[in-house]
């Protein structure tokens, strides 16, 4: 991806360059890009008269804040409380295996972010998974590895469609 700095400025412009506005302007970049591209951080450092450790501290100190882009597809494992008794933490141990990364990283190919998260509000379907948009309930390994193949097929069968 690339990153236009001309937007940055942008959204430098409409916030001010005052320090103050330094949190909702890496909002907007975010919204803008989906993560906080380095370039983009470099500019807002020197537009707005911060370093750039100065930047990556307000970045890395919000969860919500991410340095690098999510994949095509999320995956949310519940880690709550009833989750987390019914198997969340194997779920995701599982996920990590299977899709050959760690919780809070994407696939090298761009293709899927992985992440666990606190509550999602679904006890009753312990344990939960959100793929994008869309939550699933009960999941075993076996359920997450054909979400995660049909997602994949679904992709090849788009690809092939278009030949």
């Amino acid at each position: 991806m690339t990153v236009e700095l001309e937007r940055v400025d942008e959204i430098i412009e409409h916030h001010g360059s005052e320090r103050r506005h330094m949190l909702a302007v890496l909002q907007d970049i975010q919204r803008e890009f989906s993560y906080l591209p380095r370039p983009a951080l470099e500019c807002t450092a020197e537009r707005m008269g911060a370093s750039l450790g100065e930047v990556y501290q307000l970045a890395t100190f919000f969860k919500a804040f991410r340095l690098e882009p999510r994949g095509e597809h999320m995956l949310k494992v519940c880690l709550g409380t009833a989750c987390h008794v019914i198997g969340g933490q194997r779920l995701l141990e599982h996920l990590e295996r299977r899709l050959g990364i760690q919780a809070g990283y994407t696939t090298p190919d761009g293709k899927f972010s992985l992440e666990g998260v606190r509550c999602l509000g679904a006890c009753a379907l312990a344990p939960v998974m959100v793929v994008d948009d869309r939550m699933y309930g009960k999941v075993t390994s076996a359920k997450a590895s054909r979400i995660i193949a049909s997602l994949k097929e679904e992709k090849a069968a788009y690809a092939e469609g278009d030949a």
